[in-house]
């Protein structure tokens, strides 16, 4: 009895202890209930997620004649958000519908257009037409514009918002099968057994279980209201908030915020939180568009993301998602058939460099723009679309030509560094930084922008930087030159001839000491030294000949050059001779403004980036107009661009043939401590920079660095339909293009067929035929079969050069120590013709000719 009373004691203790327990349990629990309850509901009420604004590329333009498929213009709209006509749900951007030879687009209620539907027709790879909804023919048509992102928040997290029946039903199923399989099943949001386990391994120290315990409700308890340190506090308060949060919501809704919180990786200085931005980050896909492999692959990142980083680790990234498709298959969400084609399709990753699609440094103009513009700092909460000038396809032409151009730069610099460094230099490598801009001359449409090596590393934009501007500045110099002829003033060179401007005016390229302002003065050099003498202002620009264009600058007057470069925007200058070969600073932005100039008749066009804003519901808040401005008589404009083409075709700028561009192009290098390299076609502009940080001396000319990445880039761009159709540059009325013979810059004829052609002010063209040069005395018979020599001496006409052999094609650097003379390289011997050839006139090229320009 005495034994049976102590075991009903002990038991009877056992149970108070119990039920204190209980109590105890109970009173803690409910009091963090209470205490959290309240932290839950002021959280519901209102938006979990900042409404940010997005930010949306250019629309795409379609016009007959353009070379497209009906399948890219499909994945176009794809890419959009726009869903097949059919399919569920039902995108509220529009729909489309694709034939063999066509595509029918419908807008829908949020599109950016008015919602007129429209056809296109192809025939062979060809848009043949564009028909209306009413069944009018269209001229054009533009497609729905791309969302390039959304703005980050506050935590440099990004995120684009989906509902639930946005999701696809194959991520629903890769989630659920590989993180809660009975999440649809239970009646609650808590898995109990698995609580107690973790419980349990929790209190033997036991710290490597992870996983299996937590729920998704459970996961987004932690995500959206606790720390993330695993402790048994938190996994209480986790528990007491699941509670609250499966009581209040769905399972559709507590899905929802789970696929738009979860963690899913890093893009640069930005972390992926959500599906809908893990889409497109890692696939270029609109969620909606996602394939059961990729659905795979983005629930299995769930567990690690870094760890899982299929950038970095791909077979780690395969196997896991593979492991959720074998779960898949458990689940009976899938067959095993679907599970082995799906394990045997490649990653496909878009490239994962942070700046590939969604162009960063742009944005974070189009961000300080907005800043700006609507002086609100709570304007990224307002959820705006933001309509922008950016091309994704030539923006990630840039980004390719770019990564590309650096690694040759970095191979450059690398060799160097290792010259020096057996030679004693302990310096570090010094790794030079890039910009690129590209614009359409006609709009001043940024439609590319690169600002940047590795956007994940420096958010410094250096295309907004501003820089020495080089030999790129030049044109500037013989643009106001022209506008001397326009007006009809002559100019005088140092030798006392004076004369109107034109291509064939004789500039003395020697070393000379430029005196200006309170008796200063500037004694520049070129490029080793080396001087051309009396050259042809069309060689001085051709081969980028420091003295003979400062020289130019000092005629024409270096306040009406420092004018001219004002109202292109380039607004540092000052009236020096310095100013002639770039040595004020510019940035890549500006100056690709400033060759609207030229690459646009005379007319300025500012940049721009902003097209419009509008609201949520889509309303138009807001629309910019492009300034422009005339500055130069297009036959001036078109003069300049005559000499820059032949630097493309013939001077320092030849790389870009070199590198197989071909396209009508003109151009100019730059190079002072940076290399440049600025240049157009008919409907486009890019200005490529290269530079250190530190402002030392990169030591590669503007040919070797620059022009490199504006040609490949310029491939790329050209390759696209809607740069493709470049046409040649054509001279406007007032101006004459003649052909000239290359010794004697005079009208070739057939006694001097070795020519090239030259653009000239009409009026100012020479007169006199290279066969009446210096009077010829040969006789019929001499002229007719090409024999004898014309007399030489002296030409009273201000056009003939002094004979002399430049040196090939380089790049001066814009640097000006003392000079020191240096001889100017004699002619070579050309080979004489034979009695045929100067019978029927036929002349070899020679290639090391320096006049054949």
């Amino acid at each position: 009895m005495k034994s049976m009373s102590l075991k009903y004691k002990l038991m009877f203790a056992v149970g108070v202890i119990f039920a204190t327990g209980c109590l105890a349990f109970a009173c803690v629990f409910g009091y963090y209930y209470i205490k959290y309850q309240r932290i839950v509901d002021a959280r519901l009420e209102k938006p979990l997620f900042e409404n940010t604004a997005k930010i949306y590329a250019a629309p795409q333009e379609l016009r007959p004649g353009q070379d497209f498929t009906p399948d890219v213009i499909a994945n176009e709209l794809r890419k959009a958000g726009y869903t097949i006509v059919g399919q569920n749900p039902v995108s509220q951007l529009g729909t489309y519908s694709e034939g063999p030879n066509s595509v029918t687009i419908q807008p829908g209620p949020e599109s950016y257009h008015a919602p007129d539907s429209a056809t296109v027709s192809f025939t062979n790879g060809v848009i043949s037409q564009i028909t209306g909804g009413k069944n009018q023919l269209l001229a054009a048509y533009q497609l729905e514009p791309l969302l390039i992102t959304d703005l980050s928040d506050k935590n440099r997290t990004k995120r684009r918002l989906l509902t639930y029946n946005q999701i696809p039903k194959v991520v629903v199923q890769a989630v659920t099968s590989i993180e809660d399989r009975r999440y649809f099943k239970r009646s609650g949001g808590i898995d109990y057994y698995a609580i107690v386990a973790w419980g349990w391994h929790d209190m033997i120290g036991d710290r490597h279980m992870i996983g299996g315990a937590s729920t998704l409700t459970m996961q987004l308890a932690k995500e959206f209201f606790l720390t993330p340190e695993r402790t048994f506090k938190r996994k209480f308060l986790q528990l007491v908030i699941t509670i609250q949060l499966a009581h209040r919501l769905s399972k559709e809704k507590i899905f929802e915020l789970y696929a738009n919180e979860v963690p899913l990786g890093q893009r640069g200085s930005f972390s992926i939180n959500g599906f809908g931005e893990a889409a497109q980050a890692y696939f270029g896909e609109d969620a909606s568009q996602l394939t059961l492999p990729q659905a795979a692959l983005l629930a299995g990142l769930i567990q690690s993301p870094s760890w899982l980083n299929p950038y970095r680790h791909p077979h780690r990234a395969i196997r896991r998602r593979n492991v959720v498709l074998d779960a898949m298959v458990e689940t009976g969400d899938i067959t095993k058939q679907q599970a082995q084609e799906a394990e045997a399709t490649p990653l496909k990753l878009v490239p994962g460099a942070v700046n590939a699609g969604e162009a960063p440094y742009f944005v974070d103009m189009v961000r300080d723009q907005l800043a700006s513009r609507l002086g609100n700092n709570d304007y990224n909460s307002e959820g705006l679309r933001i309509y922008t000038s950016l091309d994704p396809q030539l923006q990630q032409a840039a980004t390719e030509a770019v990564a590309e151009g650096l690694k040759k730069v970095d191979a450059i610099v690398e060799r160097r560094y290792k010259w020096r460094a057996r030679h004693g230099y302990k310096g570090p490598i010094v790794y030079p930084q890039v910009a690129l801009v590209a614009l359409n001359p006609h709009t001043g449409q940024v439609l590319a922008l690169v600002g940047g090596r590795d956007y994940g590393k420096s958010q410094l934009d250096h295309a907004v930087a501003n820089r020495p501007t080089g030999s790129i500045f030049k044109p500037i110099v013989y643009a106001a030159a022209f506008n001397t002829s326009l007006a009809g003033v002559q100019i005088t060179n140092s030798d006392g001839l004076s004369g109107i401007f034109t291509q064939s005016t004789i500039l003395n390229d020697e070393p000379t000491t430029f005196t200006f302002g309170n008796n200063q003065t500037y004694s520049p050099h070129n490029f080793e030294n080396v001087f051309m003498g009396p050259v042809t202002a069309r060689t001085a620009l051709q081969h980028s000949l420091n003295n003979a264009t400062i020289s130019l600058a000092q005629m024409v007057g270096y306040d009406n050059v420092a004018a001219l470069a004002r109202e292109a925007g380039i607004m540092s200058v000052k009236p020096t001779p310095a100013m002639a070969i770039g040595a004020y600073g510019a940035t890549p932005l500006e100056m690709a403004g400033a060759y609207t100039i030229f690459a646009n008749d005379g007319v300025k066009i500012d940049p721009w980036l902003l097209a419009s804003i509008h609201s949520t519901n889509g309303d138009v808040m807001d629309e910019y107009t492009p300034v422009s401005s005339p500055v130069l008589d297009p036959r001036v404009a078109y003069l300049t661009t005559a000499l820059m083409e032949n630097v493309i075709n013939h001077g320092t700028g030849e790389v870009v043939r070199e590198m197989g561009f071909t396209a009508p192009a003109a151009g100019k290098t730059g190079t002072s401590h940076d290399a440049w390299f600025a240049g157009f076609t008919s409907n486009l502009i890019c200005v490529v920079w290269v530079g250190n940080d530190d402002y030392s001396d990169i030591n590669i000319e503007g040919a070797h660095a620059a022009a490199p990445i504006w040609a490949d880039f310029m491939k790329k761009a050209v390759a696209l339909p809607q740069y493709s159709d470049t046409k040649p540059f054509v001279p406007p009325q007032g101006v004459v293009e003649v052909d000239l013979d290359k010794n004697t810059n005079l009208l070739a004829d057939a006694a001097c067929p070795d020519d090239y052609t030259g653009a000239f002010l009409l009026g100012t063209q020479p007169m006199d035929s290279c066969d009446h040069a210096f009077g010829n005395q040969r006789n019929v018979f001499q002229k007719i079969f090409g024999l004898g020599r014309n007399p030489s001496g002296p030409t009273v006409t201000q056009s003939q050069p002094k004979a002399s052999q430049p040196p090939p094609a380089v790049e001066q650097q814009n640097t000006a120590p003392a000079p020191t003379a240096a001889t100017p390289a004699q002619p070579e011997q050309k080979k004489k013709r034979g009695f045929w050839s100067r019978l029927f006139g036929h002349h070899p090229k020679d290639e090391n000719n320096p006049q054949d320009q």
